[in-house]
């Protein structure tokens, strides 16, 4: 009836939603009020369905033409479709369909709904607001692939406008070789999955592709199903470019770099990583880094860690580590260097090292049993020699007493200069083999310096200048005065030696601390402070195989009979004796500096006495000899009894010992000769004095090893007249040996 025609146009002129009816030919044959409200366009009736949707959009007129013939329906139920108003202004609806049979044909209803339009939901407007703004392109898809949404992002990444790509298959984007994973990434997010971080490959609009890393996720509809795809893409171009260039520069690094992701994964590696672990890049990327370096990536580098190869086998690593922050996260940039081949190296030079110590070692070794061979050799040959000289001297001594101003005086006097230098001798043979008895004291070496320092200038004469350079307020050391100024007289003599058209001698003085890894320790110093004593020359210096062999004893580069090749090597003896060492630097034409170094001491200066009490004459006193070698028997006898003495002669210590136990009378001294056939004196001494113990001991030897310490210091308690003596020297020590027993 007409009137029910009338009635069904206003029901649906006034119903909420839009409806649109349509033929099968896609025509349209009535839209509501509310469908020209929400498409903005009073025109609908008799227009295309297609105006319902975006312009590029794919014809809607074939798929509603097959539904209402009974295919499947375009739209599954909740799916949303892009349609565009009359202005352009793109929206997303939920449409539902329905068939109709009117009187002479087909028609399908739509049923539409703004989904925007249900109320302003400001958390929605925030999303919105961050996708049309996101510098990423931001695309959404139905399960079939035809694009929904389209940001500017997309639209600045891909070159399609929105318009042109809603309502079309994304497919447009997807190379041909890349749609089985698109298809395969589809499911997964059909199925309600998710996809991270997934690197492939898409279109531009003219043809060009580009590397692009996608998050894919599911679009759920509003009754919590999955009815599209929500896929987050960014342009990696740019980045596996540097990351190429990267690549290459990392490749040229001599050391092997790993680079670590947060999760302990390795995420890069060079060439040089390859070649040490074994394993092909692609085999590396992923790898745990535990795999590699078992104690994984420490938070300090050093070169203690160790390393596995693909074979199983381990090699020491040093690893150094940087850390960068790149938009995966943070990443270790690890360093890995092979320490084989520098360790081997560090252990051969190690090895040279001992070796080189070992020889030296063994070269003071030899020094050492060579100045003790020759020690024991030149103490036999002191103890005969200085028993000759003593009688030889003292016998010209009477000569010379008994017919002074005679020819005879005057050749005597010849004979005791020769003398004199041949005790020298032999005290520089038994300096240098630290024989010598020692008398050491408290020194203040500034004032020994200056107390020597006129004779000195006289020594090396005219032509050479002599300066000192004293450093004030420096510890004494403890040492024989007598030998120190040797020592200066015999490096000043060398020095002079060296400088025979004239030069300039220094003796500077200062402080050094010897530490554990100063030099002079190897040489068996302790470490401490010690007072340094150094003379320098600028003569003609001295090659390094000169230097080496200075200390020998008897090594001269002078000419013949210009040199007894002692003067260094009493030097080195006196100064080793004295806890110290000496050190030679010099260069050839440019010089020499000689370094003393000894012991500083917190012992008190000992000032000399201004001057020595006159010996009494002998009161006849008893003095028990005895001396081995007949004729230093003789002349001592003949001395003490010419001093007012009594004397008890002894060939030996046994016949010694017999006039001690058989003399009637007191033996106020006992002076016996330390080495003696039989009987050492130190025995003999013993003996006498367990005889007679008010009896005074003094010793007489030209060679005193036997009764010295091993620094060559005499023991306390024993007195000892060195050989050769004169006639004073003895007289003068037995009136202070009788004087200190009052």
């Amino acid at each position: 009836m007409w009137w029910t025609a009338r009635l069904a146009e206003s029901l649906l002129e006034v119903a909420p939603d839009a409806l649109v009816v349509t033929g099968r030919d896609g025509v349209i044959r009535l839209a509501n009020a509310a469908a020209r409200d929400l498409f903005e366009r009073d025109d609908l009736v008799g227009r295309s369905v297609d105006v319902l949707v975006p312009v590029n959009g794919p014809s809607m007129v074939p798929r509603l033409a097959a539904y209402m013939e009974g295919a499947h329906p375009p739209r599954r139920p909740g799916q949303p479709l892009t349609m565009a108003r009359g202005t352009g202004a793109q929206f997303l609806a939920d449409i539902a369909l329905s068939v109709v049979d009117a009187d002479d044909e087909r028609l399908l209803v739509a049923t539409i709904r703004d989904t925007g339009a249900e109320g302003f939901d400001p958390a929605q407007s925030l999303l919105a607001s961050i996708v049309q703004s996101s510098h990423d392109a931001i695309v959404t898809t139905d399960l079939d692939g035809l694009v929904l949404s389209w940001n500017p992002g997309a639209e600045r990444l891909y070159g399609y406008a929105a318009g042109e790509m809603v309502g079309r298959p994304k497919d447009l984007i997807i190379p041909v070789d890349r749609r089985p994973d698109e298809a395969e990434v589809r499911a997964i997010v059909g199925a309600g999955g998710r996809v991270d971080r997934h690197r492939t490959t898409r279109l531009r609009r003219d043809g060009t592709e580009l590397a692009v890393s996608m998050l894919v996720s599911p679009l759920i509809g509003p009754d919590g199903r999955t009815v599209g795809v929500t896929t987050i893409t960014r342009d990696m171009s740019e980045r596996e470019r540097a990351e190429a260039r990267m690549q290459v520069v990392l490749d040229a690094a001599p050391d092997p770099l790993l680079g670590v992701g947060e999760d302990d994964r390795i995420v890069l590696a060079n060439a040089s990583a390859e070649r040490l672990f074994g394993f092909p890049r692609s085999d590396l990327t992923g790898m745990p880094v535990r795999r590699l370096l078992p104690g994984g990536v420490r938070t300090e580098a050093g070169p203690s860690a160790g390393a596995r190869r693909r074979d199983g086998s381990e090699l020491p690593v040093e690893i150094t580590l940087n850390t960068l922050t790149g938009e995966d996260g943070l990443i270790t940039l690890v360093g890995v260097r092979d320490m084989s081949e520098r360790l081997a190296a560090l252990a051969e030079q190690e090895r040279l090292r001992a070796e080189a110590e070992r020889q030296k070692h063994e070269v003071r070794q030899q020094r050492t049993q060579r100045l003790e061979s020759l020690g024991q050799l030149a103490g036999g040959i002191a103890h005969d020699f200085n028993n000759l000289l003593a009688v030889i001297l003292n016998y010209a001594e009477f000569i010379v007493e008994d017919g002074a101003d005679t020819p005879f005086a005057l050749d005597a006097e010849q004979i005791l200069r020769a003398g004199r230098r041949g005790s020298e001798l032999t005290h520089q043979l038994l300096a240098f083999a630290r024989r010598e008895v020692v008398r050491p004291k408290p020194l203040d070496v500034n004032r020994v310096i200056g107390e020597v320092q006129q004779m000195l200038t006289r020594s090396i004469g005219e032509h050479i200048t002599l300066g000192t350079a004293l450093v004030d307020g420096l510890p004494a050391v403890v040492a024989d005065p007598g030998q120190l100024e040797q020592v200066l007289v015999n490096l000043a003599v060398n020095a002079r030696d060296a400088m025979p058209a004239g030069g300039h001698l220094t003796i500077d003085t200062g402080l050094v601390h010897v530490d554990e890894g100063h030099p002079a320790v190897r040489e068996g110093l302790h470490p401490g402070g010690y007072v340094r004593i150094r003379v320098s020359d600028t003569g003609t210096g001295m090659p390094r195989e000169v230097i080496e062999q200075a200390f020998e004893p008897f090594f001269t580069t002078k000419p013949s009979g210009e040199g007894t090749g002692l003067g260094l090597a009493t030097v080195y003896g006196i100064v080793v004796q004295a806890g110290g060492t000496v050190q030679i630097y010099s260069e050839p034409g440019v010089g020499t500096t000689i370094s003393i170094l000894l012991p500083g001491s917190d012992a008190e200066l000992v000032t000399d006495d201004a001057g020595r009490a006159v010996r009494p004459p002998g009161r006849g006193q008893t003095v028990l000899v005895a001396e081995d070698e007949p004729a230093l028997r003789e002349v001592t006898t003949r001395i003490l009894r010419r001093g007012g003495y009594a004397v008890l002669s002894a060939a030996d210590g046994v016949a010694a010992l017999q006039l001690a136990s058989e003399h009637g009378g007191p033996i106020d001294l006992l002076l016996t000769d330390v080495v003696m056939p039989g009987m050492l004196g130190r025995v003999l001494a013993e003996r006498v004095l367990r005889l007679r113990p008010s009896t005074r001991v003094l010793f007489m030897s030209g060679y005193a090893q036997p009764v010295l310490t091993s620094n060559g210091i005499l023991d306390p308690g024993v007195h000892l007249l060195e050989k050769p003596f004169t006639g004073a020297d003895l007289l003068n020590a037995v009136a202070d040996q009788l004087t200190a027993a009052l």
